[in-house]
């Protein structure tokens, strides 16, 4: 009897970690920061490869950014609206992306888009990946 009762405490104590660790609050899961731009007709290959490396560099340059990736839109079904380029960070949580946003090599990052005047427009989606169920 106590073999079963140890057996079956065992399995819910396992139980309720696996439940839990589901359960997690995003500021300890990886938060991905996708950025999608809209270059302007008159940007040049120079000038967006200036801004995708400065783009990636940024990831030497704070703290909490695991990975970059980006690419350009390949997609046929032709609703992208003009929007081209993707830039994608993973941080390593919600509060690595917080301390990234103000950082002053973020905004130094800015004042660069500023100075080439090439960006016509972007548009930002955070979110924490869905575990599968």
């Amino acid at each position: 009897m106590k073999k079963l009762l140890s057996s079956g405490l065992a399995v819910l104590v396992f139980a309720s970690v696996l439940f839990l660790s589901g359960c997690q609050n995003s500021e300890t899961e990886q938060m991905k920061h996708i950025v999608v731009f809209k270059y302007k007709p008159s940007a040049t290959p120079a000038q967006i490869e200036q801004v995708t490396q400065a783009f990636g560099e940024l990831q030497d340059k704070i703290p909490g950014i695991v990975a970059f990736e980006h690419g350009v839109n390949d997609s046929p079904e032709g609703k992208n609206l003009g929007f081209t380029h993707v830039y994608q960070m993973t941080f390593e949580d919600a509060a690595a992306r917080d301390t990234y946003l103000p950082h002053p090599e973020h905004k130094k990052f800015g004042e660069l888009l500023g100075q080439l005047n090439i960006l016509e427009d972007a548009f930002v989606v955070d979110y924490v990946p869905a575990q599968p169920e």
